[in-house]
Parts: C-alpha cells; sequence; structure tokens
C-alpha cells in the first residue's frame, strides 16, 4: 500500500563462539579452523577460568573449553558458563581422557569430549551440532514464550496435569480464580484442592478418557470460601493416549456461572408468568369465601359468648375459632405473597435513604426481636447510601430478610445490620448468629415455594430475589451451618 513501511525480516545475531585456553598457539589454531569451517561466527577468547566467565557474561553459543586452565578446572568451568548463558553448550578440551573422566563430563553437562589430536573436520562438526542444539533450544523457547503469552492472555481458564492429575501448568486467569498464584498451584492435586467433592467423581470419569476430547461441568473455587462463591465451569478436557507416560492432560475453562444463574431466572421467570395468569382468574374466587369464612367466624365467637355451656367447653370452642381464624390468615397471607410474586408490576424510581429505610425496620421488628432474646446491633451511617428505587418495595424486601433472620434464632442470638456504600452500589448486609443453612439447601432457598419453615410459604426469598432483580441489583446468602447466615443486598446509587 503506498506510504507503507514494508516489514524486515527478524535478523539474528552472529552465534558467538568462546574459547578457552592458556596455549595461545591451539587458541589461533582453533580460531583459525572453526572460522574457516564455519563462515560468519564471531570467536571471542580467554586465557583463564575468571576471563571467560566475564565475556560469557555477554553471552554466547558455543564454549569450547581446556579441561586444565590455570585458575580453575574446565569441568568446574561448564556450570557458571552455563548459568551466565542458559541455552548454550560447552566442549570440553583435552589431550588425555579416559572413560572415566569422559563420562564424568558428560554427567556435569558438557556437550561433548574433544581430544587435542582433532582432525579439523571432526573439530567443525562437533561444533556445528553443538551451535545446531542451540539453535533447537532458542526456537523452543521462543515457541513456548509465544504459548506462554498466549495462555496468559486469554479469557479463558488453562491447566496441564500430569499424570498424577497434579497441576502442571495454571494460567493467571484460572490462578485469580481460586485466590491463588500459578507458581503455588504447581504441584498441587487438582480435584482435592479445587474441585468440590461432589464433582470429584464426575471429573474423575472425564479425565479416565483417553485420544479425544471430553467435557465436564464441575465447581470451581478456593476451598477457604462459601459455597455461594464457587464459580461453575464448562472443562473441556484433552487426555493423552496411556502408552505416553509423560504427556500433560490439558483442560480449558469457560466460566458458566451467570449463565447457569439466568437460566434458572428465565425458567423461574416461565413458571411465575403461567401462575400469575392463574393467580389473576384465581384471586377474586379464592379471597371472596375467605373473606366469608372470616366474617362467620366474626360471628360464630359472639355467639359462643353467649352459648349456654360450661366456661371450659366455650374455651374450647374458642380455641378451635381461633385456630381456623389463624390458618384463614396464613392462607390470606400466602394468596398475596402468590401475588406478588407473579403478578408483573413495575417500580417507582426515586432516592431511597437507605439508612434511614433500614432503621425504620428494625425500629418496627425491635419488640420482636426482644420477645425472641434477639439483640440488635446497627452498623448504619447517618448520611449518604441514597439509592435508586421504590422505596415501598425495599421496605418489604428488608423486612422479609430481618423477619427471617430473626426465626432463624429460636434460641435468642445477635442480629447485625449494615448499610455501606461500595462502588455505586448501596450495600445493605443482614447477619443472624443462629444455626445457618445446610449447604445443599442453600442453592434452593431463592426458590419459589422452598421452606424450611413448618408454616412457611416458600415465597418470601422469592419476592426478595424478584423485587432486587427489577433493581438491577444483586442479593447473595452466605452461610455456614452453626454459624448463622449473612444476607447481601446491593442496590445501584441514584446519580
Amino acid at each position: 500500500m503506498p506510504g507503507s513501511i514494508p516489514s524486515l525480516p527478524a535478523v539474528r545475531p552472529k552465534a558467538r563462539v568462546l574459547i578457552v585456553d592458556d596455549n595461545a598457539e591451539l587458541v589461533d589454531t582453533l580460531r583459525a579452523v572453526i572460522a574457516g569451517g564455519i563462515p560468519g561466527l564471531a570467536i571471542e577468547t580467554a586465557a583463564n577460568g575468571r576471563a571467560a566467565l566475564a565475556r560469557a557474561a555477554k553471552g554466547f553459543d558455543v564454549a569450547i573449553v581446556d579441561v586444565k586452565l590455570p585458575d580453575v578446572s574446565g569441568v568446574d568451568l561448564i556450570r557458571p558458563l552455563r548459568e551466565a548463558s542458559p541455552f548454550s553448550e560447552v566442549l570440553l578440551l583435552t589431550g588425555f581422557a579416559s572413560v572415566d573422566a569422559a563420562i564424568g563430563a558428560l554427567r556435569s553437562g558438557a556437550f561433548a569430549f574433544v581430544l587435542k589430536s582433532f582432525r579439523p573436520e571432526e573439530l567443525i562438526s562437533t561444533v556445528e551440532q553443538a551451535l545446531g542444539k542451540v539453535q533447537l533450544k532458542r526456537e523452543r523457547e521462543e515457541l513456548e514464550s509465544r504459548y506462554r503469552d498466549l495462555v496468559e492472555v486469554t479469557d479463558v481458564l488453562v491447566f496441564a496435569l500430569d499424570n498424577d492429575d497434579k497441576v502442571a501448568l495454571m494460567n493467571r486467569k484460572a490462578a485469580s480464580m481460586v485466590n491463588t498464584v500459578p507458581e503455588a498451584a504447581s504441584g498441587k492435586p487438582f480435584l482435592e484442592t479445587w474441585i468440590p467433592e461432589e464433582d470429584r467423581a464426575a471429573m474423575r470419569a472425564a479425565l479416565a478418557g483417553t485420544g479425544r476430547a471430553y467435557e465436564v461441568e464441575t465447581g470451581f473455587a478456593d476451598p477457604s470460601v462459601g459455597t455461594t462463591a464457587r464459580r461453575r465451569i464448562r472443562w473441556h478436557l484433552s487426555r493423552p493416549p496411556r502408552s505416553e507416560e509423560r504427556a500433560l492432560t490439558y483442560g480449558i475453562g469457560i466460566d458458566i456461572t451467570e449463565r447457569r444463574a439466568l437460566e434458572r431466572r428465565a425458567a423461574d421467570a416461565e413458571a411465575l408468568s403461567a401462575m400469575g395468569e392463574l393467580a389473576m382468574n384465581l384471586a377474586h374466587e379464592i379471597r371472596n369465601p375467605l373473606n366469608a369464612a372470616v366474617l362467620q367466624l366474626h360471628l360464630l365467637n359472639r355467639n359462643l359468648d353467649r352459648l349456654d355451656a360450661e366456661e371450659l367447653t366455650r374455651a374450647a370452642l374458642k380455641d378451635r375459632v381461633r385456630i381456623v381464624g389463624d390458618e384463614i390468615g396464613r392462607l390470606n397471607r400466602l394468596l398475596t405473597e402468590f401475588l406478588e410474586l407473579a403478578r408483573p408490576r413495575g417500580i417507582g424510581r426515586e432516592p431511597v435513604h437507605v439508612p434511614r429505610l433500614v432503621d425504620e425496620v428494625l425500629d418496627l421488628e425491635e419488640e420482636s426481636a426482644k420477645g425472641r432474646g434477639v439483640k440488635i446491633v446497627r452498623d448504619i451511617p447517618n448520611g449518604g447510601c441514597v439509592a435508586l428505587g421504590d422505596r415501598e418495595k425495599l421496605k418489604q424486601v428488608t423486612i422479609n430478610i430481618v423477619v427471617n433472620a430473626l426465626e432463624a434464632m429460636k434460641q435468642g442470638g445477635v442480629l447485625t445490620a449494615s448499610v455501606k456504600q461500595s462502588g455505586e452500589k448501596v450495600v445493605m448486609t443482614i447477619q443472624d448468629s443462629g444455626q445457618g443453612i445446610e449447604p445443599d439447601v442453600l442453592a434452593s432457598v431463592f426458590d419459589p415455594f422452598f421452606t424450611t419453615k413448618e408454616a412457611g410459604t416458600g415465597l418470601g426469598l422469592s419476592i426478595v430475589r424478584k423485587i432486587v432483580d427489577q433493581h438491577g441489583g444483586d442479593v447473595v446468602i452466605e452461610s455456614e451451618r452453626g454459624h448463622g447466615a449473612r444476607v447481601t443486598v446491593s442496590i445501584p446509587m441514584g446519580r
């Protein structure tokens, strides 16, 4: 294209050879042989180990080192030379070499043993082989570097497991999700450390496959966090054939937590939509006989006072009337909550001072708390924390959560209420010191008609979530058995 700058091919520096020998004549011979057989090399020399290390710091590809140097053994020089230039190779030069000496040199990391009675073509061939190996190592490192960069910048979770299902690689995206770093994750058992116990069997079954990719969905989380903080991950696994003893199992994970939550909410919305139409049709027909029944009970109760009967008989009949009245009242509340949940109604949009609203609800429930032996602790600021929403509906949310917390503390306890600003949201937290919620129950507490209470409707928390969703907020319940529950509601601020 006109005006564009053509890309230039990458220019590799000349290969560098370092000759370390205190025999000046031999050094000149080596230089001449190597330069004549392999054009384009940059050749440097050093007469002793100290000078060799100083030159090696600038980098080199192949070092030809005499075994006997004035200040150090050439064998002892191999390790520091390779530390100075990690991709380099070292050739040892000696006038006499036994089999044991050769084996020892190779074990120390030498590329080859070259006798001083070498033929030029042999030396050239050995140096070329060493340079070829160095080139391959550099190319491999470059490819691995690109691979590592790709793994780190991708937005998916990546891991690799060895044959014992221990972590050989974990990218930063995956590591940060479980509150660790790739270096700390290396060597840890993947399933036992980060996969929830209920999902391990499915993960093991997927890892046991060979020769093809497998998919499995599991939880993935730091074991120190609560179950509500777990993420749901769809893993795509590739297990190598069992014949490859050192091959790694690679896994790529996609976080589907929000998608699963949306699917659940969509299913709930569909069910509620169907219930809404039914509820609206039945509400009038149900409430009319309920109201008539309440009126008749009121009249019956009045007539009992005029009944010519013993006091105990009259009291027993009145008690039965009261029970029927309470059950009719509960049925009426159930119908009201059912309509509230199912009926599609909009919400108001006005500034709501959340601390003041929470204070009002706590004042309203103060006597009930005292009757249950519950102490209320308030951490509520005087100013700020204004959310945009429907005040009456947010008050209903707060009442439902506070009442649930009080009912969870049958033997008394402490209810802690706090309000704070977090970014662009107002966060309300209600925490109780009750018995907590079982982990297998926690995931279902927002489902309509799900309840663990003997006389509960199972609609209170469903209404809470519906209202919070309408406000564009979030509601989360965290609990540990025996340590109470904490409900956190976040509502966008009014700007």
